[in-house]
């Protein structure tokens, strides 16, 4: 269970990355979307992509960066999350993709954002 502290982080993390998305024209369609496998931070439409979106927060690097806590593990959940995510929305074959995007900083006019597009593969 994260602490209070660290879920008001990761709040502002999806915040800040649903700014950062929209402002580069992706349409979010989706926040928190719960499955079996955990939730998709993000699922958003990129063109004719659909999207989905790990979002990492981290107050500074002290513990490692942002983007280097979506291991291989972290990557085959999404992956999995994805596919229910797919099934259930009847979405077959549609090209997607997978992007992360790391943000670091509790400040927010002061965090950094990083978008990493098609950061892994299924």
């Amino acid at each position: 269970m994260p602490t209070p502290r660290q879920a008001a982080l990761g709040t502002l993390g999806e915040l800040l990355a649903c700014r950062e998305l929209r402002r580069r024209g992706y349409a979010i369609l989706a926040r928190g979307f719960r499955t079996r496998h955990g939730e998709i931070d993000i699922v958003a439409r990129d063109g004719d992509v659909l999207v989905f979106v790990e979002v990492k927060a981290r107050a500074g690097r002290r513990y490692g960066t942002a983007l280097e806590a979506v291991t291989a593990r972290k990557q085959r959940r999404v992956a999995a999350m994805a596919r229910s995510y797919l099934a259930r929305a009847g979405w077959g074959e549609r090209p997607c993709r997978f992007d992360v995007v790391a943000v670091t900083g509790r400040e927010p006019e002061r965090a950094q954002v990083t978008v990493v597009r098609n950061a892994f593969s299924l």
